[in-house]
């Protein structure tokens, strides 16, 4: 079974918010999760998604991502993501969007 969507915000290393979710972004979640994505990059210069704890990735999910990252960018801000697995990574790796964002394997990685 899924796990409940859930998202947080915490302060990270080197200047980095990080907007953690949990479960899915879809159809059902998408705008709370916009919501939240563009609350945060509006709020921080550097804004990186943990995906390492969520199960999906809708095409839904996918506008999120663009979105927040045009938003990012208009607003000479940073939005990356990290630690995408599984069916998430595929389906970013499928649809050819890990071309599009800075994915790091983990937070570990930021600088």
């Amino acid at each position: 079974m899924a796990k409940e969507f859930l998202q947080t915000e915490t302060a990270g290393a080197n200047g980095w918010t990080v907007w953690a979710v949990t479960g899915r972004i879809d159809t059902v979640t998408s705008e709370e999760a916009y919501k939240m994505g563009e609350d945060i990059v509006r709020r921080n210069a550097k804004t990186v998604l943990d995906m390492s704890d969520m199960d999906y990735l809708s095409s839904a999910g996918l506008r999120v991502l663009l979105r927040l990252k045009k938003l990012a960018k208009k607003d000479g801000k940073e939005f990356t993501i990290s630690g995408p697995s599984g069916i998430v990574k595929s389906v970013l790796e499928d649809s050819g969007m890990d071309s599009l964002f800075d994915i790091r394997a983990s937070l570990d990685e930021l600088d």
